[in-house]
């Protein structure tokens, strides 16, 4: 679609209610990226060379977030409503083959909507960390911890909000050597995202955390799912247990990534290589 893996173009697509920017880069069959959290595209600039070898990466800001604004008030979002957009940009970008998916945190519960609704239109999903808590078998002290970092936003702001998120989660492993440096599309992203970080936490991090996949829809593509969670999370039961439920459920193996919850951020190179080799 792009001359080069650097080249990347934008655009605009409007859906009920938002009007989405996306970006795509690269050639081959399509594989699209949804952020989750506060991020938007640019999270995944720093992998997006080493997948436009083999693909058409196609990143976006989801609805409400940076450069996708919505037609009007801000609400609670919906898990159907998210996937609902990433059908349609799949419609737009890849109207006659079957895409790939990588979804990260609330963007891998997306994915997940996604793939139960709309499995013929996916080849391969990789559902990196999704907070479903309610797959947990003990999901309370985990929503009870999510709840609690609303209100303390709510009391609070931002700042008390997120340190007592990061408390919550504990630091999970010890990375065994330093992140690699940080893009020069995160650090842009950076300001974008702090913007974005009030509706993540009053909109998004309870009503998408609290959602539950249709496992019934899920165990015919079970070939076609992925559940993913990095290496350094494993201690972080709200973020790595999930992934790990949902593959013990679903009967797909689980995929450990490098890094963190931010592995494609935080060890690029090495996350984008793990990718391309789930992504077959």
């Amino acid at each position: 679609m792009n001359e080069s893996t650097n080249h990347t173009t934008t655009g605009t697509l409007d859906v009920p209610g938002a009007t989405l920017h996306y970006e795509t880069r690269g050639s081959g069959p399509v594989l699209l990226l949804i952020p989750g959290g506060g991020a938007d595209a640019g999270l995944y600039a720093p992998i997006a060379s080493a997948l436009a070898a083999r693909y058409t990466v196609v990143s976006y800001d989801p609805r409400g977030m940076s450069r996708s604004p919505l037609h009007g008030p801000v609400t609670d979002h919906q898990v159907e409503v998210w996937s609902d957009d990433a059908y349609r940009l799949l419609e737009l970008v890849s109207p006659d083959e079957p895409a790939s998916v990588l979804g990260c945190s609330a963007g891998a519960i997306a994915a997940i909507g996604l793939l139960a609704r709309h499995p013929d239109r996916l080849r391969r999903v990789v559902a990196h960390e999704p907070p479903l808590l309610e797959l947990l078998e003990d999901p309370a002290p985990h929503r009870a911890l999510f709840t609690g970092v609303r209100e303390t936003f709510r009391a609070e702001g931002v700042g008390a909000a997120m340190a007592r998120f990061a408390e919550g989660l504990g630091g999970g492993d010890r990375p065994s050597e330093q992140p690699a440096e940080v893009a020069p599309e995160i650090r842009e992203m950076a300001p974008r995202m702090h913007r974005n970080t009030p509706v993540f936490l009053e909109h998004i991090l309870c009503p998408f955390s609290s959602w539950a996949p249709d496992l019934g829809a899920l165990r015919p593509a079970a070939g076609k799912l992925v559940p993913a969670a990095g290496r350094e999370s494993r201690e972080q039961v709200p973020l790595y247990g999930p992934a790990a439920r949902l593959a013990e459920l679903t009967g797909s193996p689980l995929a450990e990534f490098p890094g963190g919850h931010l592995g494609c951020t935080e060890r690029p190179a090495e996350f984008a290589a793990r990718l391309l080799d789930v992504l077959g």
